[in-house]
């Protein structure tokens, strides 16, 4: 009798196993290509034993292909590096929400979605980069440079290096400055950038940094973790941008620094939506918030952690007035933004 239930015990045990394993896997789309993430990746799976399959690709690619998969998606985390993105893939019904009080403790509720009504959030920022003004030092006084609004003023026509205004990084700030100022005046704002450009816009935020050191243009917008990224490294070329670029912090003296999120969410037709949730709390730790801080220059959000990466530190006194906007109100704005743009001709 008791061989005859060997081949059954074998099947449970085996089906256990299976479950077990399974239970052990994330599957993450990744909108985050830094090399220093994997740091990231790896922690979490020695601290947890849940190991990680991971697709990389620009954040709208990823709204796409998740949208496309429907409930066959194998996703489980979508990680993402823009406001706008987040609020698209909330709006899209592409997350589902997590009540997690680790996580509304950590994270401060204007870097998070819109809340359900038990509390619950369909995603969570991780972490920020401020939208900053780079200028020539020898060229530009830093007065001139020190709000948004300076950006679009006739005193520096023929100034501007900026990547193209449809880019997201672009696009949250405009999105922010139009809820600032309104539809009429962020309007003839994006009007006067296009105005004052020294060229067209073409490159990325780096492009925009060495354009300003060389001279081609006297003034930038860039984030400020690609400018970290010239601080910290020690290569003569790098310095010698150093030496020729300031930054400013825009709008200290009235609504804030414009700062983008990256920020983290369940996918809505999770397989592994419990080690999903550990993964975004896991970002929220002390360890993962200093990663971002000191291993991709970013500004971790989770409250009580302190930063100690000296780019960062340097060009703030390590901190700086922020706005405030919640995020979903510059993700609604995109489409005027958009419709702006394409009025003035900035490309």
């Amino acid at each position: 009798m008791f061989k005859k239930h060997i081949p059954a015990a074998c099947a449970i045990l085996l089906a256990c196993t299976a479950a077990a394993a399974q239970d052990q896997v994330l599957n993450i789309y990744s909108a985050r290509h830094y090399p220093t993430d994997e740091a990231l990746y790896t922690n979490f799976t020695k601290a947890t034993g849940i190991a990680i399959n991971r697709v990389d690709a620009d954040d709208a690619g990823i709204l796409a292909r998740l949208k496309a998969e429907g409930t066959a998606s194998p996703a489980d985390v979508i990680l993402l590096v823009d406001a706008a993105r987040l609020w698209k893939g909330e709006a899209e019904g592409l997350f589902q929400p997590v009540n997690s009080k680790l996580l509304n403790d950590a994270i401060p509720v204007q870097l998070r979605g819109k809340a359900t009504g038990d509390g619950a959030s369909p995603w969570f920022g991780f972490s920020t980069r401020a939208r900053v003004i780079v200028y020539n030092k020898v060229k530009i006084q830093k007065d001139d440079v020190d709000t948004y609004e300076e950006l679009g003023d006739p005193k520096n026509k023929g100034k501007l290096c900026i990547r193209s205004g449809s880019h997201p990084y672009n696009l949250s700030l405009f999105g922010a400055v139009l809820e600032h100022l309104g539809e009429q005046k962020a309007e003839s704002w994006l009007k006067g950038m296009v105005d004052n450009m020294a060229r067209a816009p073409k490159g990325g935020d780096t492009d925009q940094i060495k354009g300003v050191a060389a001279g081609e243009c006297g003034i930038a917008v860039t984030n400020t973790y690609y400018l970290a990224r010239i601080m910290r490294s020690d290569k003569p070329e790098d310095k010698a941008i150093m030496d020729r670029v300031g930054v400013v912090f825009p709008n200290q003296a009235s609504w804030g620094t414009h700062v983008n999120i990256a920020g983290g969410a369940v996918a809505k037709n999770a397989k592994n939506p419990a080690n999903a949730v550990k993964f975004l709390e896991y970002l929220a730790s002390a360890p993962a918030q200093d990663h971002f801080a000191n291993g991709n220059n970013e500004w971790p959000v989770a409250k009580g952690v302190k930063i100690n990466n000296p780019a960062l530190q340097a060009m703030t006194g390590g901190s700086f007035k922020s706005e405030t906007i919640p995020i979903n109100v510059i993700g609604m704005n995109q489409v005027k933004v958009q419709q702006m743009l394409d009025r003035v001709g900035f490309k």
